[in-house]
């Protein structure tokens, strides 16, 4: 899916090219993002910066998607768009602009914000399993690489379950905030054919390989991923122990 095996996670309202640019050396994965597409997940994200939370708003979200990953065209990376949507054909439209890009759509039923799960998105897709896998079937049909963001510790909500939902939906992976269960990650490593991209916590050696020796194909860093010191001790961990693999 990408290579080095360690992702950035999306920053709402941070994200975008520039970012992502400015620590290619470390990472095989950008995801960017995310942006709400639809008019219910707008009117959500602008009530969301009503109190002073950054969300990317432009006119045009899917034009946006395609200008932003066009500037990633010749960086050593892999793009991928965290979106945000209550309806389907937005979830199209932009999955055909990452196919075009030969990016991933990260579908976003991770996003606990209030206005955002009264939306319909974020993680009440995690408590609404059809749902979420109707927009994994209708972004897998374009032929673009279809990921979901989800979380752990949705009361509830069992992760296996719903990543086996995924998978038999189309999914090619899974990116996983772990909360404080990181047993998790190998709950679902276990249960599906997924990529599973690892996050939370993550700040060096010793957290990156914790999540690997879970099962996890890959871990992200979030907040700190404008720091190349922990970039730098994130992807040396996450190289040393897929050598490993490959000459054990």
């Amino acid at each position: 899916m990408f290579g080095p095996r360690v992702a950035l996670a999306s920053l709402s309202g941070e994200a975008d090219a520039d970012w992502a640019r400015a620590v290619t050396d470390y990472v095989g994965c950008a995801v960017l993002g995310g942006i709400a597409l639809d008019d219910t997940t707008r009117e959500a994200a602008r009530a969301m910066t009503d109190r002073d939370r950054s969300e990317f708003l432009p006119a045009d979200p899917v034009a946006f998607v395609d200008t932003q990953l066009g500037a990633l065209a010749d960086a050593p990376l892999r793009g991928a768009f965290n979106v945000r949507s209550a309806t389907l054909a937005p979830i199209e439209r932009v999955a055909v602009v990452c196919g075009d890009h030969d990016a991933i759509l990260e579908l976003n039923a991770h996003c606990r914000q209030d206005e955002m799960c009264a939306a319909g998105a974020g993680e009440a897709l995690l408590r609404d399993a059809d749902r979420l896998a109707e927009q994994v079937r209708t972004a897998a049909d374009t032929g673009a690489a279809v990921s979901v963001k989800v979380r752990a510790e949705v009361p509830g909500v069992d992760l296996s379950d719903v990543a086996q939902r995924i998978d038999e939906a189309g999914a090619d992976a899974i990116h996983v905030d772990a909360m404080d269960s990181e047993p998790v990650v190998a709950d679902i490593a276990g249960a599906t054919n997924l990529f599973v991209v690892a996050n939370n916590g993550v700040r060096g050696r010793e957290t990156a390989r914790e999540y690997l020796e879970y099962g996890a194909d890959a871990v992200s860093v979030g907040r700190a991923s404008d720091d190349p010191a922990v970039l730098s001790a994130v992807r040396e961990a996450a190289d040393d122990w897929f050598t490993q693999e490959v000459t054990g």
